[in-house]
């Protein structure tokens, strides 16, 4: 899987869990707090050794706070190895352990040269230790012109902690922010390096927990992270004698004039996820779209909402609306009737664009906004909602209850009890009909049993690994029923 960090723990934390956590750790000792900032520097070179980045021509940059203090303690180990290096700083260090880390760097021979744009061009391997996870706000115009420079370089590039420029606590990225190739996170996962701009600002993500497993321990993470491993086992295999009824049934509704396509997606990713029967409401029109290449799926002509509509409401497990709705009367006429019904739903695209004019809170369902469509739920803006996805996908679930699954680079599910990231899939989801199939999936695995917060995580974790698979001929290009045979072969953990 592609930047996988499976190896990485699932709990994520916020800045200042991971600072109470030091402050527990060293009860205020100064020699034990520089002794975090020596671990770090161990755990650095440990990487770099790994990566096989040693001995290459390495420009180490390091910020005034303790950030700096790392590098300049990673500085002085690879000194004392006679290993190739700079040492570049644009101000004074501010702190203790800063100061304490460049004399020692400087008791070894080393020098700290002002800043030099040649230096950084000349990098074979480039040590981000700017900018620190206790930083936020807009960066000096000096600062952003260094983060340019690191970022125009072409050298491979180690971020300390986190990449200088992205918020620890969100995922927000400045401007500009140093677009790192591995970041090396401290103590604990930061919740921001998973989702939002900074998993491409953050490359691959390592941990270096520098004991603070045990009081970290004792903090609730701020939330958890989860990846394909989160299917094994996860369903099982079906008992010799099921049948069909036993596996759940799905209505999917949508599919207004010109939108055959989505409602199709979501209802062959119903039954490709395992779901025994669906039945697609559409309009008439669209039967043979439909039908033509999947006859597997049943299919209801609709022009007006009538009873044979509320029947087939009523024959499902689950429902599914909002693929290709539209918001006309005749999508906000199903709205209405899925409002009315007591079903477990899974609501998607149009069906999210009536909730936002009409408001309401209900316990049994899924809701799937993407950022636009989370900001109109909200009243937001798109910027507003990106710019702290953790407080946006609470915020949404506070208002609307259930499941709240925030679409994006790492989607984010929330049920009012705990927040979950994906880090999951690629950039080959970012085309039409990719939110029909998860929608589909998420329907599929709850008609078969799963509890809606279960079924949410497991099919994100589906739609992405799914997209990673369909990824091996290329991401730029894929299509959405791209992901179909790689679905049933995630649904079958037996065979993961």
């Amino acid at each position: 899987m592609p930047n996988s960090v499976s190896s990485l723990p699932m709990a994520l934390y916020r800045r200042e869990q991971i600072r109470q956590a030091e402050f527990a750790v060293c009860q205020g000792d100064s020699d034990a707090l520089y002794q975090l900032v020596e671990q770090a520097a161990d755990a650095a070179l440990a990487l770099l050794r790994l990566e096989s980045r040693l001995g290459l021509q390495t420009v180490l940059l390091a910020g005034s706070g303790n950030n700096g203090a790392d590098a300049l303690a990673l500085a002085r180990l690879m000194l004392e190895r006679g290993l190739p290096l700079r040492v570049l700083a644009s101000a004074d260090g501010k702190t203790v352990e800063h100061r304490r880390a460049q004399k020692a760097f400087e008791a070894a021979g080393g020098v700290v040269e002002p800043y030099s744009k040649e230096a950084v061009e000349g990098a074979e391997v480039i040590i981000d230790g700017l900018l620190g996870s206790g930083t936020n706000g807009e960066l000096r115009a000096a600062m952003a012109g260094i983060i340019q420079d690191i970022n125009a370089s072409g050298a491979w590039v180690l971020s300390l902690d986190l990449p200088s420029g992205v918020d620890a606590d969100t995922g927000n990225v400045n401007p500009i922010a140093v677009c790192a190739d591995m970041t090396l996170s401290f103590g604990g996962l930061k919740q921001g390096l998973f989702t939002s701009r900074a998993r491409h600002f953050a490359g691959e993500v390592r941990l270096a927990s520098l004991g603070l497993e045990a009081a970290l321990s004792q903090e609730t993470p701020s939330a958890q992270r989860v990846d394909g491993q989160f299917l094994k086992d996860l369903l099982g295999r079906r008992p010799r004698d099921s049948h069909k009824g036993q596996s759940g049934k799905v209505t999917v509704m949508g599919g207004n004039h010109g939108m055959a396509g989505a409602v199709r997606l979501a209802g062959e990713a119903c039954l490709r996820a395992g779901a025994g029967l669906v039945t697609v409401i559409s309009q008439p029109e669209h039967q043979l779209t439909v039908n033509a290449n999947r006859p597997e799926l049943m299919f209801w002509g609709c022009e007006l909402v009538d009873m044979e509509v509320y029947l087939r409401l009523g024959w499902a497990d689950v429902l599914v609306i909002g693929p290709g709705l539209g918001r006309d009367d005749w999508g906000y006429n199903l709205f209405k009737a899925v409002g009315m019904s007591d079903k477990p739903c899974v609501l998607d695209a149009d069906a999210l664009n009536f909730l936002a004019k009409e408001p309401r809170r209900q316990q049994n369902w899924v809701l799937t906004p993407h950022p636009g469509e989370a900001a109109r739920l909200l009243g937001m803006s798109v910027a507003e909602v990106e710019q702290d996805r953790f407080a946006a996908v609470q915020k949404l679930q506070q208002t609307y209850g259930g499941v709240v699954l925030l679409k994006g680079a790492g989607t984010l599910i929330c049920d009012g009890e705990q927040v979950v990231v994906a880090p999951v899939g690629n950039p080959g989801l970012a085309s039409g009909g990719c939110g029909d199939v998860l929608s589909g999936i998420i329907a599929a695995l709850m008609a078969q049993g799963l509890a809606p917060m279960t079924a949410t995580i497991a099919g994100v974790v589906v739609h992405g690994e799914a997209a990673d698979l369909a990824a091996a001929a290329g991401e730029r290009g894929m299509l959405a029923s791209d992901l179909m045979p790689f679905i049933r072969q995630l649904v079958n953990s037996d065979l993961i």
